[in-house]
């Protein structure tokens, strides 16, 4: 982090402030105590943060706050860092596929820059200034994800944040209950494109009909991914632990080999090829690190089971978009095998929701998913959506994710191929987890 002087931080007025005797200044700012190293600043933020200010000096603290307001006195913080670094800031939203795209753009990059990303999912106004805050004078590129619960949220990091490149991963179903339509969703992530500079670049998806309104009217480039786009998938090959994928970016061919699987996460790649592009790095370099692409856990993880199988642990979040990518994703690596799906509810889709969750089921069984275990209040959604387009073999519909397990110890054959996917609330990494353990 870039140095703040107490006496910029006592300038800020951002709360009760204590400083150590015989220091000057801050190199770094945290919010959990046990993660304080010496010459940190430890923002008490949340309820009961001030209980951990004397554990936060323990460790080494050179300053703690007591903020008034705890995001805006982030947000105030990481305004400063912002104001003072020369990195280029990138900025990823979109209904899915931002953390992977995230992941994506931070291997390809850094092979060529010296640069900061957001920790798995700090994509909050917690976490994009935990992030903007670890830049120091050596970064070059800050990669940041923002996430968005309603309108207005997108536009208040970007006022953090000020992006010099903006990416739009999709737009789709999610926090309906909130934003109430799709149209509403593309209003809230284009939110980001009105803050890119005249010499910024927009990074968005081809043929997207619903984001058109918003694409900058200044001189602000507009670079497009996926098909007919200005960054087009050409060809892909899956191999066992990976992808080899043909990409056309502006004319120009590029091979990549992932150490990944997908069509989805190549096509999070896409727009990560196009942020690359868009710093003008060497695209004769840019397969030095498509190899080495770190994804965040829960995100597709690809497992080898005791029982010859194979686990798709995608258990961090869901939406339909990403639903209907992760059972795509089942039929193509399961081949011949069993095809064994174990889905919990999609959250925040508003009064559409059941209507959401009988559309996945149809698909479950329009693509001959095999076993289907579905837990807790959508299961029974689930159910009928399956029963309309044909049904699967076997359908079991449970209240918990311990009734999964104890099914699924029934039900899993060697080799089986077994996706794991519901939103966040649903605790579903406990039945990845379990299956790990067992040996058919």
């Amino acid at each position: 982090m870039i140095e703040l002087s107490f006496e910029d931080l006592a300038s800020l007025s951002l709360g009760k402030l204590w400083t150590r005797a015989g220091l000057e200044a801050i190199v770094g700012v945290e919010i959990d105590s046990r993660r304080v190293q010496a010459g940190d600043l430890f923002v008490a933020a949340g309820k009961g943060g001030a209980d951990y200010l004397d554990a936060a000096r323990e460790q080494g603290a050179a300053a703690t706050l007591e903020p008034h307001d705890a995001h805006a006195a982030l947000a105030a913080l990481a305004s400063v860092i912002r104001s003072r670094v020369g990195a280029t800031v990138v900025a990823i939203t979109g209904s899915v596929g931002k953390t992977t795209t995230k992941d994506i753009t931070a291997a390809l990059c850094r092979q060529h820059r010296t640069l900061v990303a957001a920790e798995a999912s700090y994509n909050n106004e917690v976490g994009l200034p935990l992030t903007l805050c670890r830049a120091d004078d050596e970064t070059e590129l800050i990669i940041l994800e923002m996430g968005m619960r309603g309108l207005g949220q997108v536009d208040e990091l970007c006022r953090i944040a000020r992006p010099d490149i903006g990416v739009i991963t999709s737009i789709g179903p999610a926090h309906l209950e909130l934003l109430g339509s799709v149209k509403d969703v593309a209003k809230g992530k284009a939110e980001m494109l009105s803050h890119l500079p005249d010499r910024g670049v927009a990074i968005v998806p081809a043929n997207e009909e619903r984001l058109e309104q918003y694409l900058p009217s200044s001189k602000a480039r507009t670079l497009t991914f996926g098909a007919g786009g200005d960054i087009e998938l050409v060809e892909l090959e899956t191999a066992t632990h990976g992808s080899i994928a043909q990409v056309d970016v502006e004319g120009m061919s590029v091979e990549l080999k992932f150490n990944f699987t997908g069509r989805h996460n190549v096509e999070n790649a896409l727009a990560a090829v196009g942020v690359y592009h868009a710093l003008g790095l060497p695209l004769d370099g840019i397969g030095m690190g498509a190899d080495t692409v770190e994804l965040s856990p829960l995100r597709g993880q690809e497992v080898q089971l005791r029982s010859g199988g194979l686990l798709l642990n995608d258990s961090y979040n869901a939406n339909p978009l990403s639903m209907k990518a992760a059972i795509r994703h089942l039929v193509e690596r399961a081949g011949a095998r069993r095809r064994v799906a174990v889905i919990g509810g999609m959250a925040e889709l508003g009064e559409e929701s059941a209507l959401y969750h009988r559309e996945i089921g149809a698909m479950l069984a329009h693509h001959g998913v095999d076993v289907v275990i579905a837990i807790g209040e959508y299961a029974e959604d689930y159910s009928e959506g399956i029963a309309s387009a044909g049904g699967a073999s076997i359908v079991d519909l449970v209240e918990t994710t311990d009734d999964a397990i104890g099914l699924l110890r029934m039900r899993l054959e060697p080799g089986d191929c077994v996706l794991v996917k519901a939103s966040r609330a649903n605790g579903l990494e406990k039945v990845a987890d379990a299956l790990q353990t067992f040996a058919v």
